[in-house]
């Protein structure tokens, strides 16, 4: 049996397509799993969790049989999923895990994070995401009526295709919203691990370190799926699903 991480589904009705790629995904392979870690941005993006949207329905139904079926599903928020509550994690069978977590994964202590943390080049985004991680400022904003909050994420993702466009024309895309060097040295001696595991980048590899270090970047879910299967013998595989 493995245990397998996903994270970066960005889950939308323009693509139903890779809703239903999930939804098999839970059905079959997950179901021999240890657990399943979904981190961040399983949603492309989440307003409450009164979120209309049918994809919300359909993963809350899949992971709940999931755990029922004794597989235990955990979740860390992102970027675009960081106001998904309580109500439907309970909803989906899921446990709420912060950002970042150590987890005891077959006698080896994993560093696990959505990644935006290690972004810290990103100097503008690292300011947003303060503000949206405040209580004061979430509450503030799930008061609001739900089609305010819609057209708020709307906004919001308009804003950021924009801000990413500039990048691309300053050519400064691949460096700003990769992870900091520094920074993820400075997380792994603040954690004591030497295996770290996140998402956020869209860069799925996995990268052999200095210093016995190994940082694993799992995929996003745009155009096909991407799991990383853990084994109890200590190997890691990273692979697409189609």
């Amino acid at each position: 049996m493995t245990t397998l991480f996903v994270s970066d589904l960005h889950l939308d009705p323009a693509r139903p397509d890779i809703t239903r790629l999930f939804a098999a995904f839970l059905d079959d392979e997950a179901r021999g799993a240890n657990a399943l870690y979904i981190l961040g941005d399983l949603f492309e993006s989440w307003v409450g969790d009164d979120d209309p949207t049918e994809a919300g329905g359909i993963v809350a139904d899949r992971l709940q049989a999931l755990s029922a079926a004794g597989v235990p599903v955990f979740f860390m928020h992102g970027n675009r999923d960081f106001l998904l509550g309580d109500d439907y994690a309970g909803r989906a069978g899921m446990q709420l895990l912060p950002d970042p977590s150590v987890v005891e994964l077959y006698g080896r202590r994993v560093l696990l994070t959505h990644g935006d943390l290690l972004c810290t080049d990103d100097v503008e985004y690292q300011a947003i995401r303060v503000q949206t991680r405040n209580p004061a400022w979430q509450a503030q904003m799930l008061a609001q009526p739900l089609a305010a909050r819609l057209a708020f994420a709307a906004q919001a993702r308009a804003a950021s295709q924009a801000r990413q466009g500039e990048m691309k024309s300053a050519g400064t895309m691949e460096t700003i919203t990769d992870v900091a060097p520094a920074t993820v040295d400075a997380f792994f001696a603040e954690h004591d691990v030497d295996t770290m595991i996140h998402g956020h980048t869209h860069r799925p590899a996995i990268h052999e370190l200095a210093g016995g270090h190994r940082r694993i970047v799992l995929g996003d879910w745009y155009e096909q799926g991407s799991v990383l299967r853990a084994d109890p013998d200590g190997r890691f595989g990273l692979s697409a699903l189609r």
